[in-house]
């Protein structure tokens, strides 16, 4: 049997139960008779609570309940949210500053959840919410990314949260003093607010003496857990489940503060209780991403060769640590902080900044774009500075393909790759050549076009183990259990797909379950571009566990001996018998013969190391001076993915995350005033790409496969915006660099890039 499947472009199967008003989201799965939960969050960003009296509301008709953390507390729940920290760059610990469920005396951000009302319809809750008396004496605002300011928090006098360093900094300092050249600059990441489709929600009810919980998440093991630890429960007590989801991006990995309320509501009362977020309370209140400022630093020989990189950044955090993991900003960097070039050493330095705003966590969906964004920029500056073309400066330093695997100066290894191959066939498929005229073209209209380049590199991150377990139904169908959860990534169909090719299974007969402690025993939920190649790896595990299951049976069936039988992918076969059983055939064989046991199979793999997706994504903006206005008008990507399950899927992927790259370039940008309150709480003030904004995206996959995976696969899910920022932000600053403009950050609005060059051209006369 060929280790890798056949990679035929086939359609997503759920998209007819999407598309067709036939999805079960949370809204779908709540039980009819639940009571409603609204939740009363702070109205300030900083102030201590001087009073919180809830009689009125318990006595408002339909009210059941109205939680506070004084009840959490007496309920005896572990009301401190997990968060993490990290070592200072002097081996000291990072701040851990209590995140209470709710707020605990104090008020940290306009959002934050104060108190929770449980009613038997959502109009009575939130009316109900309104006979609250909460007073709250107004403390001073923090919101700029600099130590020192109003306290957040008492334990933390200076608002740093961390300051975390990596790499070799003394052999840094010494190349960049030795350097032949020394390029520098600043850019800012703007915060960006996740939107998924579908807001967070969650239900509670207790069934048959035990917790059943259901959200709309990334993974339900982890939520189990902290379920388990925060109300005293046994795991055993405990199942939740997820629905489909409308979008994770990485903000619905988390465990939210909502959740736990709502599982003890349920508790208390013995009925469901269902709380759902509307669109502006997700705005003030989900994890959200980027807002970080970076100085990056290059140094180079006399032969333009990269003998060093720096970087120093500070990221807001928000009011409170991670909920789980690093610190996005500094896990990202640490992967991918040399990037695809040969670099012989590197220091970075992230500092954590707590601000009067939410958590700053999630990554959009987009997996290494921090990172990726200040090399990709710091690398188009240098060429234009050095008076290089910026394609080839970076084939310069390329690591070349006869050197991996590839040892970094961050400690990752890259097992392949071949990125000149790549960057080649992005030339030809975004017609470089052709470039020069359009842009000649375009400047006889007065109109200014740009081409930008970006190299990234990501690599799949999480639990590199995963587990997978085949059934085979009496009917002739066959389920499949994963421990991922699709968030709209098309799981349903890459996994049926995958286990069809190595099975021999037709994939219509193949039903894929996810998201369910109670029929799923372990799984690593899905983030970080690991769903596909761990579960496909667990996957491949369970299709030989079946083999080397069936193969004495029908050794016995065929009247043959075991070393005979063999399993060519599509049946079970050998010399000197005329049985030739698919799979499924086989499995009908053994029950008829009373064997129940083979109508189960379960193997657990794991990844022997990570795998590096990388590849060249090229923008061409064209810009009308006169009003600003600027628009994407080209878009080109050559991915290497390694080998692909199905390329449908991974082009879809693509390009939905290009067109979040192209948002945040473009056009969003998280907005608070002076007093912390958010000015861009809806739709009318944050803008999303919409579909006139976003080009043909062109796709072309150049495979090297993986070596880290029997399937050669390499993950895609956030590839999309890892290339987009950088590609977008380089063909700006192309297309305005004629006109004396050296420095412009995202989002490029209309009023953004007319006043930078009206600035340039004032300054000029």
């Amino acid at each position: 049997m060929e280790k890798f499947g056949k990679s035929q472009p086939v359609k997503r199967v759920e998209d007819v139960r999407f598309l067709t008003g036939q999805g079960r989201y949370i809204e779908d799965a709540a039980p009819a008779d639940a009571l409603r939960a609204w939740v009363l969050r702070s109205p300030v960003a900083h102030g201590v609570i001087t009073a919180l009296h809830t009689e009125d509301a318990l006595e408002a008709e339909g009210v059941h309940a109205v939680i506070t953390l004084a009840e959490l507390e007496a309920a005896g729940i572990s009301v401190s949210m997990d968060g993490t920290t990290v070592k200072n760059r002097d081996g000291t610990s990072g701040a851990s500053p209590e995140r209470p469920m709710l707020a605990r005396n104090k008020v940290r951000y306009v959002g934050e959840p104060v108190a929770v009302v449980v009613a038997e319809t959502l109009d009575q809750a939130r009316d109900a919410g309104e006979l609250i008396e909460l007073e709250i004496d107004d403390l001073p605002v923090k919101l700029d990314l600099m130590p020192g300011g109003e306290p957040l928090h008492g334990s933390v006098p200076d608002n740093r949260a961390f300051d975390w360093g990596m790499g070799d900094e003394a052999a840094t300092e010494k190349a960049f003093r030795t350097a032949a050249h020394t390029v520098a600059l600043q850019v800012e990441d703007n915060r960006i607010m996740v939107s998924t489709m579908e807001p967070r929600g969650c239900f509670a009810e207790w069934q048959q003496g035990r917790l059943h919980f259901t959200f709309g998440g990334q993974g339900v093991w982890g939520m189990k857990s902290q379920l388990a630890a925060k109300l005293g429960l046994n795991e055993d007590d405990i199942r939740v489940t997820t629905p489909d989801v409308g979008g994770g991006f990485g903000m619905k990995a988390f465990a939210y503060p909502e959740y736990f309320a709502v599982a003890h509501a349920a508790t208390v009362l013995s009925r469901p209780v269902f709380w759902m977020s509307d669109r502006s309370e997700a705005m003030l209140s989900d994890n959200g991403g980027r807002d970080l400022t970076s100085l990056a630093e290059l140094a180079f020989d006399e032969n333009l060769k990269i003998t060093a990189y720096r970087v120093s950044t500070r990221c807001n955090l928000g009011a409170y640590n991670s909920h789980f993991g690093q610190p996005i900003q500094t896990q990202l960097f640490s992967r991918v902080l040399a990037g695809v070039y040969d670099i012989q050493t590197a220091w970075l330095q992230v500092e954590g900044i707590y601000t009067n705003t939410t958590q700053v966590d999630a990554y959009r969906g987009a997996g290494r774009p921090e990172a990726i964004y200040v090399l990709e920029r710091v690398m188009d500056r240098a060429a234009r500075e050095l008076g290089v073309d910026p394609w080839e400066l970076r084939r310069r330093n390329f690591i070349q393909s006869g050197a991996f695997p590839y040892d970094t100066v961050t400690g990752e290894t890259y097992d392949v790759g071949d990125f000149n191959k790549v960057l080649s066939r992005a030339a030809q498929e975004a017609d470089l050549a052709g470039f020069a005229a359009r842009r000649a073209e375009d400047g006889k209209r007065g109109k200014l076009r740009g081409v930008g380049l970006c190299y990234y590199i990501e690599s799949i991150l999480g639990d590199p183990s995963e587990g997978a377990e085949v059934e085979f139904l009496e009917d002739g169908r066959v389920n499949i259990y994963v421990g991922t959860q699709s968030n709209g990534q098309g799981h349903e169909t890459v996994y049926a797909q995958f286990l069809a090719d190595q099975s021999g299974i037709p994939a219509e007969m193949i039903q894929v379950i996810q998201g369910d402690s109670d029929r799923i025993a372990q799984g690593g939920g899905t983030g970080g571009s690991r769903s596909v190649t761990t579960q496909a790896n667990a996957t491949l595990a369970a299709v030989e566990t079946m083999i080397a299951a069936f193969t004495p049976f029908l050794a016995e069936e065929m009247g043959v001996e075991e070393e005979a039988v063999a399993f060519d992918g599509e049946t079970f076969r050998a010399p000197g018998s005329n049985l030739t059983p698919t799979m499924l055939e086989a499995a009908e064989m053994a029950r008829a013969h009373g064997r129940l046991d083979l109508q189960r199979h379960t193997a657990r793999a794991r990844l022997p190391g990570r795998s590096f997706p990388n590849g060249a994504h090229v923008a061409e903006v064209v810009i009308d001076p006169e009003t600003g206005n600027s628009a994407v008008e080209r878009y080109t990507v050559v991915d290497d993915f390694g080998n692909l399950i199905n390329p449908v899927l991974a082009e879809g992927q693509v390009h939905g995350g290009v067109a979040q790259g192209l948002g945040q370039a473009m056009l969003e940008r998280v907005v608070y005033d002076e007093d912390g309150q958010l000015l861009t709480a809806s739709f009318m003030d944050y803008a999303l790409p919409r579909a006139s904004g976003v080009p043909m995206i062109g796709f072309t996959s150049e495979p090297v496969p993986s070596t880290q995976n029997p399937m050669g696969m390499k993950g895609c899910g956030e590839a999309g915006t890892v290339g987009a920022l950088a590609a977008v932000a380089n063909a700006v600053q192309d297309a305005v660099w004629d006109r004396g403009v050296r420095q412009v950050d995202m989002p490029f609005t209309p009023l953004r890039i007319w006043e930078v060059l009206r600035d340039v051209s004032a300054a000029a006369e």
